[in-house]
Formats: structure tokens, C-alpha cells, sequence
């Protein structure tokens, strides 16, 4: 089960979801976290971010993240929005982020917030064939998503969030008629540019995400029947009822608003705002009713980390051992042979377990040798030519979760050594390590080194071995056909064996049937 943090770092409101992913790729929330930080108030006039905007949002996002490493999710996939896009001090603010939190942010731009909304509400509701138009109304940015069942047709990001629109035409409340004038013409004018660029005119329906337009469904509800409303996805507000409330918020004060009964007092301000751009799209689109889904951003981004890790996710179901899955899953991202490394594996390991009464090694070094027969062959993925040292590098800076420093070092330089040049003083990384891991990784490379030059052909034709003699080692490779390029290529990378073992080794063939494999 992997265990993943969302942390929605946005202009409004900062958001923290504890989400984990199940093996068959379903998910549960298990936890929720929302400060209503106001990162972008005033961002939008000024241009930068406030100090006490930032002091606010940095303790909010400290708070959250150790609420979720404090729960065992290490795993935090942050992203921050418009505020921090736009603001000409936003990179003052994430340094911040990474020095006290050790938390990679990444900005999003307005088309891949549009895309990970709509992979939201694809997955929060049954979507027609026909195109649906989604509207997701954040602090800075409004997103007009179109898409179908299939997916996304077109994204766009309008600079017509309910913040900016607060602080360029509304300063006061009720806001005076010029103004209201002014930011309805602003709305009205992108809106129609923006749906005016779509490839689709007609639309099935319209979708509104994010948790301004759900307030609106609140208060509706509530004057509407007195009652809350029963649940908020697919939950509809009809335009008429839409435009008697923004006529009501176009006419309140703040007080007056704060009456108003299902209203969240911390969008007394940017609930206007909000009734106007969604009023207008239902206008200019002629829809007579208006759909919420409770899914948008941070579902998206979970959906988004399912598909992008789906081997990975279904691989703990079959590979429930973290270490060895984590083995399979480099050499799978590194489109390794894997056939022909797990063929290898199980010569190695043969040759290791028939030998164990001279090298005296034990369980730990027999793992090391496993792992590192099945990514030998990883540094493929960056040239052929010196293949062996690019899986060396490729192994020492994987992360390789599940596995100490030390190990990582001992499996990467034990398949370094899979070919070529033997374990040398000469190489800077094995002659800096102790006089014992030296032994090791010498003595699991000649393994290594025989059983790659066993399978040379990758056709798996040596199929078996079994080790006889004392003091002197009779290595009978049963095959199922003919061996001689296996036979030679082995008696070629003979001598390591024979150094560490400190015996001669005689490499024969014998074809046999039924071999087990």
C-alpha cells in the first residue's frame, strides 16, 4: 500500500490530503487538513506576496507536513498555484519552504492545473459521450476544462479567480456600480474569448469544482428549502437561483453577508466574485443549471501518481517484499532484459549456494548477489558501450528504498563488475572500502561474472549447474542445446572465481532432458 501526501499550496487556501493507494489502484482519503491561509491577497495588485501572507502560509504548510510525516506519509506531492506563479517573490517563498520543511514544490501552470482538475472530475463522476464544459473557480486562476468520458478536449486558465477579482474592482462591499460595472465587463469579455477558442460550441453540461462554488450550493440550498444540502457532489444550483444571490451579494455589506445563513464567514469576501464569473458562463453558455463535483485538483493529482505508478502500485501485490519490488521496478523504469537477468540471478545464486562450504558467505551476501544479477544489465538504458559502469551509476543514485547506504554501494560495484575489468585498487570506489566488503564484492562479482557469461546468448541454453569436487571444482553446465559460445565466453572470466575460491575450476557441458529451470 503506498501512502501519498497532496499538499495544494493555493491562493486561497492551503490543502493537505493523506491518501492511500491499494495494490488493485484504488484509493481511500484517510485524512483532510484545509488552513485558509489568503496566500494571494493583495498578491494581485502588488505583485508579491505579503510578508505576513508568507509567515502564514509557511506555518500552515510546517503544520501540515508534520502531521503527515508524524502518520508515516514521507511521500508529499506539493504543488503551488497562481499566488505563487505570478508573485514576483514567489521563489523567496518555496527557498523558504525547502529550508524549513525539505519539501520540493512544484508550480503548476495553468494548462496542467486544468489537466489534473479534469482527471478529477473524470474519476468523481460518470461523464457523458457528449462534452461537459468544467469550471474549477480558485483564489487567482479560473480553469474552463472541456472533455468527455475520454478525456480532456481542451484546458484554459483565465486570470478571473475570485481573490484578484476582490482586489483590482471590489475594495469595498457593497461594491459601487462602477466597479461591479467594470469587473462584470472583465468576466464577461475573457469568458467569451476563452469559449470562443474551445473546438466544441455545445456543451452537455456544466461542472463546477472547488470549495467556493460548493459554498455557493450551500447557501442556495438553504434559501431555497431551509434544509443543507444532503451532500455536495452532483449537488445543482439553477440559474435563477444563482442570480438572486449574486443580486443579494451585490447589494450586502459584510455584515450583512455574514447573516446570510451557510455562507463560510472566510468567503464573506470572494463569494461575489465567485456568483458573477459563474452566473456569466451560464449566461453566455445558455445552461439553465449548474452541476458540483466534490472532486477536482488534489483527486487529480492522486489519479495522476496511480497512473504514473501503476507497475509499481500493482507490483506490491505480487512482490510484497519492499526491497526486492524496488529492485524489479529500476530494472523494469531501466526497460532492463528481465528474463535474462532473473536467468542469471538463478545461476548465481546456484553457483553461490554449491560453493558456500569455501566462501563461508551467508544470507545477507547471498541477497546482494541476487539484486545485483537482476540490474547488471540496467545501464543499457544509457549506451551499450561501458553498459557495466552506467548500472553502477544508475544503481548508486536510484534510491533504492528499503536499503542502507553500504548495500547499495556492494550491489552496485557487484554488477560494475559483471564484465571487463575486475575489482581493481585502481577504482577510486572500491579501494576506499574496508578490507571485508572487498571480499565480498570480489567474491559475489565472480559469481556474477560466470553466470552472465552462462546466459551470453540470453537464450537461457544452460539451464542448470552443479558444482562437484574439493580441491578441485568440476562445473557441469546442463544445457538444453548447443552451449559452446555460453562455455567460451565463461572460461574467458574463469580466473576471478578461481582467485577468491583459491581453487581451479573445469567448466564442462552436458545436455540434458526434463531440466528443471
Amino acid at each position: 500500500m503506498a501512502k501519498l501526501g497532496i499538499l495544494d499550496i493555493g491562493t486561497n487556501s492551503i490543502h493537505l490530503v493523506l491518501a492511500e493507494v491499494d495494490s488493485d489502484l484504488s484509493y481511500k482519503i484517510v485524512d483532510r487538513y484545509k488552513d485558509m491561509t489568503r496566500l494571494g491577497d493583495g498578491t494581485f495588485t502588488t505583485r508579491r506576496l505579503s510578508q505576513d501572507a508568507m509567515d502564514r502560509g509557511l506555518q500552515a504548510i510546517q503544520h501540515m507536513v508534520r502531521l503527515a510525516r508524524n502518520k508515516g506519509f514521507d511521500q508529499i506531492k506539493a504543488v503551488a498555484t497562481s499566488a505563487v506563479r505570478e508573485a514576483r517573490n514567489g521563489g523567496d517563498f518555496l527557498r523558504r519552504v525547502s529550508q524549513q520543511t525539505r519539501l520540493r514544490v512544484r508550480v503548476i501552470t495553468g494548462d496542467e492545473e486544468a489537466r489534473l482538475i479534469f482527471l478529477g472530475v473524470q474519476h468523481g463522476m460518470v461523464l457523458p459521450e457528449r462534452p461537459i464544459l468544467v469550471v474549477d473557480i480558485g483564489g487567482g486562476s479560473v480553469e474552463l476544462v472541456a472533455g468527455t468520458r475520454n478525456g480532456m478536449i481542451k484546458g484554459m486558465s483565465l486570470k478571473l479567480g475570485a481573490i484578484r477579482l476582490k482586489d483590482l474592482y471590489l475594495a469595498k462591499s457593497p461594491p459601487g456600480k462602477k466597479m461591479y460595472r467594470i469587473m462584470q465587463s472583465v468576466v464577461e469579455h475573457e469568458i467569451q474569448d476563452a469559449l470562443g477558442s474551445f473546438p466544441v460550441r455545445r456543451f452537455d453540461k456544466v461542472v463546477a469544482t472547488s470549495g467556493m462554488a460548493a459554498n455557493l450550493a450551500e447557501v442556495v440550498a438553504l434559501r431555497q428549502t431551509g434544509r443543507a444540502v444532503p451532500q455536495l457532489n452532483l449537488a445543482t444550483i439553477e440559474l435563477a437561483e444563482l442570480q438572486a444571490v449574486e443580486k443579494t451579494l451585490a447589494k450586502s455589506s459584510i455584515k450583512q453577508r455574514l447573516k446570510m445563513p451557510g455562507l463560510d464567514p472566510r468567503r464573506v469576501d470572494t463569494i461575489f466574485p465567485t456568483a458573477t464569473v459563474l452566473r456569466v458562463l451560464m449566461e453566455r453558455l445558455g445552461h439553465q443549471e449548474l452541476t458540483i463535483c466534490d472532486k477536482a485538483l488534489r483527486e487529480g493529482i492522486i489519479f495522476d501518481f496511480i497512473e504514473r505508478h501503476r507497475e509499481r502500485i500493482e507490483a506490491e501485490q505480487t512482490i510484497p517484499d519492499v526491497r526486492r519490488r524496488n529492485v524489479f521496478y529500476l530494472a523494469h523504469r531501466c526497460r532492463s532484459q528481465v528474463a535474462h537477468g532473473q536467468h542469471v540471478a538463478r545461476l548465481a545464486l546456484q553457483l553461490f549456494d554449491q560453493t558456500r562450504f569455501i566462501h563461508g558467505l551467508g544470507r545477507r551476501e547471498r541477497e546482494w548477489l541476487e539484486y545485483a544479477a537482476l540490474l547488471h544489465d540496467i545501464g543499457y538504458v544509457i549506451n551499450a558501450r561501458q553498459h557495466h559502469k552506467h548500472a553502477y551509476y544508475l544503481i548508486m543514485h536510484s534510491d533504492l528504498a528499503g536499503f542502507s547506504a553500504d548495500e547499495i554501494e556492494v550491489i552496485a560495484n557487484v554488477a560494475r563488475y559483471h564484465r571487463r575489468a575486475e575489482p581493481s585498487k585502481k577504482h577510486e570506489a572500491f579501494a576506499t572500502m574496508t578490507s571485508e566488503t572487498k571480499r565480498t564484492v570480489r567474491t559475489l562479482s565472480a559469481f556474477l561474472r560466470i553466470a552472465d557469461a552462462l546466459d551470453r546468448s540470453q537464450f537461457g541454453v544452460v539451464r542448470q549447474l552443479d558444482v562437484k569436487g574439493r580441491s578441485m571444482l568440476n562445473l557441469r553446465a546442463l544445457t538444453a542445446g548447443d552451449a559452446e559460445f555460453e562455455l567460451w565466453a565463461a572460461r574467458e572470466r574463469i580466473g576471478l572465481l578461481e582467485d577468491v575460491l583459491g581453487r581451479r575450476v573445469q567448466i564442462v557441458a552436458q545436455r540434458g532432458k526434463n531440466l528443471s529451470t
